[in-house]
């Protein structure tokens, strides 16, 4: 193996999408041997409720395609490629946070159950946000084939295609395999080598990490001298990032002053960068890391910093406190199995608004140019940029349309 297959790193982000229980993390765990449901309430619950991340190897040995360093013979196989899977949340109430994973997505595997219907109603909300964001790269994995007879295979694989068709105005591959049993995992790898091209690097452009978890690592007791600065995960989308670099990270937080709230962005330095299992010195764009940096760690608990944007400190994004949409809605609501007609948006009416890994609730002023959301929490966006809108109905929240920034 060369030096450079020796060093690669994953230089893209592949989604994992689909309906609750439909085997997102199962075929996460079957391609990288890492269970990514770790949260003690998704422990609990059996879902996933935060993104999950794994990195994975793609190996070839002749014509055939894996995950594994060697063969049957014990022969090296050739490393081919490396990439980052985003397991997202398939549940209605997840929403929300599916939506911020595939803003990091280059491309995605919408998963869909063959013993189950087609469309279910996340099924619908996960393939539309991925027609709003733009990602074509699609791959449609008919999953849990084990599970039923051939004929009602063949009834769900037709339901998936018209399905597809019908939603994107193309087809893409739809694959049978059983994540479970490990069934045609080597026709799905070779699809993903075939259909889902390294997208073309940014290195030379300004910095953009966006950030879709933090945290704090640290544990009770740790002494100060022997305290991990705030970790944040994301992907590098331009530029490129070094140990040691000082960046800026925008909005930044909130702070309140007779009653008058301010977003000031924070000013830290880079202190190791982790990509791929390997603590590396710098990184260029794609593929998820993380970043150990000067933060108190108490500012990046909990993913409180999820939805900022890292830049070089000389060249912060633009950030809005209001945006001016030009909105457009849906027939009716995504997600639901009734069928609910979408109204217009109300004057003063709360919205939950996605913008890039940001999620955040405002409220809706009629303008000459559209519509104008005042926003709860600053977000770092461009003009341009799409939007998604959700509205609450009964206990939910629900994806009713999409907005370009004015």
């Amino acid at each position: 193996m060369n030096l450079r297959m020796y060093n690669m790193l994953p230089e893209m982000n592949i989604g994992l999408i689909g309906h609750v229980d439909h085997g997102k993390t199962t075929l996460t765990s079957a391609l990288s041997g890492k269970w990514t449901d770790t949260h003690s309430e998704e422990l609990k619950r059996g879902i996933t409720i935060k993104l999950g991340y794994a990195d994975i190897s793609i190996y070839k040995d002749g014509n055939s395609f894996s995950t594994k360093e060697k063969n049957s013979k014990g022969t090296k196989n050739k490393l081919i490629r490396k990439i980052s899977l985003i397991d997202a949340p398939g549940h209605e109430t997840l929403m929300a946070v599916m939506m911020s994973g595939a803003a990091i997505m280059n491309g995605a595997i919408l998963m869909v159950a063959a013993n189950e219907e087609c469309p279910q109603p996340q099924t619908v909300e996960h393939l539309t946000v991925l027609k709003i964001l733009g990602i074509k790269n699609i791959i449609v994995v008919q999953n849990k084939i084990d599970l039923v007879e051939e004929k009602q295979a063949l009834k769900n694989y037709d339901q998936i295609q018209k399905f597809v068709k019908k939603t994107l105005g193309f087809e893409v591959p739809i694959i049978p395999i059983s994540a479970q049993r490990n069934v045609n995992i080597d026709i799905l790898l070779e699809a993903i080598q075939n259909f889902f091209p390294t997208p073309k690097k940014l290195e030379k452009n300004e910095l953009n990490f966006t950030v879709a978890r933090s945290f704090d690592i640290n544990k009770p007791g740790y002494k100060i001298e022997d305290m991990t600065g705030g970790i944040l995960g994301g992907t590098i989308k331009s530029g490129k990032i070094k140990v040691g670099q000082e960046v800026l990270i925008s909005p930044g937080i909130k702070s309140e002053n007779k009653g008058e709230v301010k977003w000031t962005p924070i000013k830290t330095k880079i202190t190791n960068i982790v990509c791929g299992k390997k603590m590396i010195k710098e990184k260029g764009p794609g593929g998820s890391i993380a970043i150990e940096t000067e933060l108190d760690p108490s500012q990046s608990k909990t993913d409180s910093l999820v939805g900022n944007i890292v830049t070089d400190v000389n060249k912060p994004p633009k950030t809005f406190s209001k945006l001016d949409l030009k909105v457009k809605l849906f027939q009716n609501v995504l997600g639901s199995k009734e069928i609910i007609k979408i109204k217009p948006i109300q004057n003063k009416e709360i919205l939950v608004i996605t913008s890039g890994t940001a999620t955040t609730w405002g409220v809706s002023n009629m303008s000459k140019k559209g519509y104008s959301i005042n926003l709860k929490k600053d977000i770092a966006a461009e003009k341009g940029n799409i939007v998604s809108i959700s509205r609450k109905f009964g206990s939910r929240w629900h994806l009713i349309g999409y907005g370009e920034i004015l």
